[in-house]
């Protein structure tokens, strides 16, 4: 074989190393193009400008970045584990919390004075997927169980990388198979049953509804998402757009947009086993029909904002009755730092009237509730 002849064989075979990732990235990972539910949506709050409250809780996230200097690459996830799990360790919950073992997975009930132990609420909690417990998220849970008048169930999933992806959420498709029947006092029916997570867990917990749908299991009274990644194919415009507006994402996976897409794609799917378009890691890709009542909450200065608005726009247009709250300037699942920041306060109590709404407690539950407010 010539010189001649050969260039146009390595050329040939050059263009076609080159294009076959890029189609596949395109064509069997990314999935459709949902840019026609980009429109705004949703209810307005907060749009008086940042409080004062707000600029201290932004200021102290400029601490994470000084605890991971000079850290290890490989060290730096048990450094994140251990901040997050104590971020608020010196603070008391007036609630009662009692580990459990759900059915194999781990977790931890949280019980407000007076509660109905039959209103029952899976909470899962975010982190990435690699990060964050019951115990870093408590601030949640307690003030959704005194609202809530029921009891939190925080599911202790198993986290990557040390589990595969697929885990996390086998974990929490049985800890809600086991909550159904399984209260805080012992085995027993629920009259109510709420599902929540935020951020990462927002994820599993959309991702939830829909297998519990497609299982014929009972469905959710009602559902919240806070801030929730809902595409993991990371094509939401605000992934790149909102990355110097986030103070607490931007620093942490701000370099992931300028990595081309069809890297993380590809990242993606050989990291987990799952296809970044499939429904089980991406709910907004999934069926929306016949969900029950979910609401989203989301910053629109943050960088998943275009997953909760695609969400709910997409969700809607199913028939599903889901409901999105954009809140001005606000911070990455801003709720957990509640009682500092009033917004927090603000949301949470949205959340509980969206809550009692869908499945209102009995009269002496609905009291203790409106105390804890």
């Amino acid at each position: 074989m010539t010189p001649d002849t050969l260039l146009p064989i390595v050329v040939a075979i050059g263009i076609v190393a080159f294009a076959a990732p890029w189609a596949v990235a395109r064509w069997v990972l990314r999935g459709a193009d949902l840019s026609a539910f980009d429109r705004p949506a949703g209810e307005r709050f907060g749009a008086d400008g940042p409080s004062d409250e707000l600029r201290a809780v932004v200021a102290s996230l400029d601490r994470v970045r000084e605890l991971l200097r000079g850290v290890p690459r490989r060290e730096r996830l048990a450094v994140l584990r251990r901040h997050l799990d104590e971020l608020f360790a010196g603070r008391t919950f007036d609630v009662r919390i009692t580990p459990v073992d759900a059915g194999g997975v781990r977790g931890e009930w949280v019980v407000a004075p007076g509660a109905d132990p039959s209103r029952r609420m899976l909470y899962v909690h975010g982190g990435a997927f690699m990060m964050g417990s019951p115990r870093s998220h408590r601030t949640l849970t307690s003030r959704l169980a005194q609202l809530t008048g029921g009891a939190v169930f925080a599911v202790d999933y198993r986290l990557m990388p040390e589990h595969p992806r697929r885990a996390g959420i086998d974990d929490c498709r049985r800890a809600y198979r086991w909550l159904l029947d399984h209260g805080p006092d012992g085995a027993g029916p629920a009259s109510a049953v709420f599902v929540g997570g935020d951020s990462a867990g927002g994820n599993l917990a959309l991702s939830l509804l829909q297998w519990v749908r497609d299982t014929g299991l009972r469905a959710p009274d009602a559902a919240v998402a806070l801030s929730p990644l809902t595409d993991a194919t990371l094509a939401s415009p605000s992934l790149r757009r909102n990355v110097r507006t986030d103070p607490m994402l931007g620093p942490l996976f701000g370099a992931l947009a300028r990595v081309p897409s069809t890297l993380l794609l590809w990242s993606s799917w050989r990291r987990t086993g799952i296809k970044p378009c499939d429904p089980v890691v991406s709910p907004l890709r999934g069926d929306l029909s016949r969900l029950p009542p979910t609401l989203l909450q989301v910053s629109d200065a943050e960088m998943l904002f275009d997953d909760s608005q695609r969400y709910a726009n997409r969700a809607q247009a199913a028939g599903s009755p889901v409901r999105l709250q954009r809140w001005a300037h606000m911070v990455h699942v801003w709720q957990i730092f509640d009682p500092e920041l009033p917004e927090a306060r603000a949301a949470l109590d949205e959340i509980g009237r969206f809550l009692n709404a869908a499945a209102p407690p009995a009269v002496a539950h609905r009291a203790t509730a409106e105390v804890a407010t």
